[in-house]
């Protein structure tokens, strides 16, 4: 007895190689949390520097690790592919342009604190523990670190009333959903009597898969990774949140927390309830046309810029689920492509914002980018290629993005759902190319000069141009989310 126990501890302790980028982002928080303790406000960008040095590295950390195949380590709560490699590495990089793009916002309004990046920090473990969960338990516990730092992010501007409100409505609803995405997982379990999700996913396939329990299940954690999605009917928290939240913060929770999202569907649906796709591709369905619809048609009413691209989000999302709810590789491919450029653009778009911004001014309505052309040539240029791409028009990444999982429903004989996306598409057009009429067409109401570092300014121009670049030569994009689900 006492060697079997000794082999499973050693084999668990073997396990551990796995996830040394999890085990150094986490000491590397820890030591820049105390590291912080020691600098006064005139030092406090060096933290920021810490923290993006520890996500370069830990992406290093991540691009060395060999994966061939599937590897299921630390007694099944850790699971290794291709697909949690990119999702990591992408990640990663978002998080470190989210906080170089974050200091001189955070600095001009005096609330440039350590926490904000500490935070960021333990949020992007909570997403890697996610995303390369392999059981029901971990899965939660990633979701669960992930979401928490979230809410105190958004809190974080102690002396905002709004930011406070955001938080408590951000709370509230994430403990109701997580809560619910808790009662499906203890259903699932219940009836499969497994919590890896390769136990499930075998579970299903011999028999369970058109079990009314576990269907019931399922309709559970459909909510659950709704909400976290900010999809339709569960889309409630979005706009205030982003509109309450420190713009630094609404680009995280815009960018970083939809990958996570993006995860989290894959590893429940995709590849521990793949017997059941019927059920939940139906239900999918539903949601992803109301996502459509709401966030597109909603988006069009909207004065301020943040709530925009917050209806906007939520259109995007429709679309990501189409890809999914087509149960084929191709779908899951194409959904994966559009989540990653979905991510480029929108840190670029928030980027702007941040980049307009100065002391007492947010540059959160829509009407702060008119006459950008005349004040800054450069940067209107780069804010059109960001609107473009996210209005799904050639040759910007965008459009690839479309087209593809609107290829995939049309390849499962949903021609109807791909009418609908492209009809909502067209609707979606009409609000970015708005912003581009106002920065090209209308005469500045604003004067000052634009701000924003000289780092900043360069890794937002490579962000915009990364869009472009990418939409021009889509094929090396599309060739590693192949890889990543083959």
């Amino acid at each position: 007895m006492n060697s079997l126990a000794q082999f499973s501890v050693s084999q668990f302790n073997a396990g551990l190689v796995y996830a040394c980028p999890e085990i150094f982002l986490g000491l590397a928080a820890c030591a820049i949390l105390m590291l912080d303790l020691l600098l006064n406000d005139a030092q406090r960008r060096w933290t920021g520097v810490l923290a993006v040095i520890s996500l370069l590295l830990t992406t290093i950390l991540v691009t060395l690790q060999p994966v061939a195949g599937k590897i299921v380590a630390l007694g099944g709560l850790f699971e290794l592919d291709r697909m949690a490699q990119v999702l990591k590495v992408v990640t990663l990089l978002t998080v470190a342009v989210v906080f170089v793009y974050s200091t001189d916002y955070l600095q001009r309004r005096a609330i440039l604190k350590g926490e904000y990046y500490v935070l960021g920090l333990f949020a992007t473990l909570g997403a890697m523990v996610l995303i390369s969960a392999g059981s029901l338990i971990t899965l939660y516990l990633g979701l669960e670190l992930m979401s928490l730092c979230l809410y105190a992010m958004v809190a974080f501007d102690r002396d905002s009333g709004v930011a406070a409100e955001s938080a408590i409505k951000y709370f509230v609803l994430g403990s109701m959903a997580s809560g619910t995405l808790l009662y499906g997982m203890s259903i699932v379990y219940g009836m499969t009597g497994n919590l890896e999700l390769s136990a499930i996913a075998d579970a299903v396939h011999n028999g369970l898969g058109d079990n009314i329990g576990l269907v019931f299940g399922i309709a559970f954690l459909i909510v659950g990774v709704g909400f976290k999605f900010g999809a339709v009917p569960f889309h409630m928290w979005i706009p205030d949140v982003y509109e309450g939240s420190p713009t630094c913060v609404t680009v995280f929770i815009g960018t970083a927390s939809k990958l996570a999202a993006f995860a989290l569907a894959m590893r429940l649906l995709p590849e521990a309830l793949a017997g059941s796709q019927g059920d939940w591709s139906q239900m999918l369905v539903v949601v992803a046309v109301l996502s459509m619809a709401v966030g597109n048609i909603v988006a069009i009413a909207q004065s301020n810029i943040k709530r925009m691209l917050a209806y906007s989000t939520i259109s995007h999302v429709g679309y990501i689920l189409l890809g999914i709810l087509s149960g084929t590789a191709q779908g899951y491919q194409a959904s994966m492509f559009y989540m990653i450029s979905y991510v480029i653009v929108a840190a670029g778009a928030f980027g702007m914002i941040l980049l307009l911004a100065r002391q007492g001014f947010e540059a959160d309505k829509i009407v702060d980018f008119r006459g950008l052309n005349a004040r800054s040539p450069w940067f209107a240029g780069m804010m059109a290629i960001l609107m473009f791409s996210l209005a799904g028009l050639p040759p910007f990444i965008g459009f690839w993005a479309k087209l593809g999982v609107i290829q995939a429903v049309l390849g499962v004989s949903y021609t109807w759902l791909a009418v609908v996306a492209v009809l909502f598409s067209v609707v979606g057009a009409f609000f970015y190319l708005r912003i581009v009429k106002l920065m090209y067409f209308d005469e500045p109401t604003d004067a000052a000069t634009i701000g924003g570092s000289v780092l900043m300014r360069t890794v937002l121009s490579a962000n915009a141009l990364l869009a472009f670049g990418l939409g021009v030569i889509p094929g090396t994009l599309l060739q590693l989310c192949q890889r990543a689900l083959q």
